[in-house]
């Protein structure tokens, strides 16, 4: 769910009509899996939980963005299944706060305890962590750099 949302999130040029509707319908599937999944978590929290309040802002925030049509043009319709992809990643997230499962942000597997990790952050040209958490040792060097 992650990997494809965040696949999205980084395409620099439009994709064709079909293609957003595909992953439009995709992130619809996975917004409706994820919200019930993180209310059940979040209710079995205290009611003053940072964290469950945090992430049932971001449930509700995905629900609005459910119920929003379709949009006229194929840029708007990118906006918006964009929305849906932050989304996506914005519950992942949540759910792993709340499990207290940490993600590879490289291969979108878990870190499991004793693995070696090292923290990421991809830094958005307006400064600040576009997307922060870790990644295996792994695939950290597994990464391609670019030859000179």
């Amino acid at each position: 769910m992650r990997a494809q949302a965040t696949w999205f999130l980084d395409q620099r040029t439009l994709p064709r009509h079909q293609t957003v509707k595909g992953f439009a319908q995709d992130f619809h599937g996975y917004l409706e899996r994820l919200i019930p999944q993180i209310d059940l978590l979040a209710e079995a929290l205290p009611p003053d939980d940072v964290p469950a309040k945090v992430a049932l802002s971001g449930v509700g925030e995905a629900r609005r963005r459910l119920e929003d049509p379709e949009a006229a043009g194929l840029l708007g319709e990118v906006d918006r299944v964009r929305r849906l992809a932050r989304s996506v990643v914005a519950l992942c997230d949540h759910y792993d706060a709340l499990t207290g499962l940490a993600m590879c942000l490289a291969c979108d597997k878990p870190i499991e305890a004793g693995d070696a990790w090292v923290p990421y952050d991809k830094v958005s040209p307006s400064g600040g962590a576009e997307r922060s958490g870790r990644i295996h040792c792994r695939c950290a060097n597994n990464t391609r750099r670019p030859q000179r």
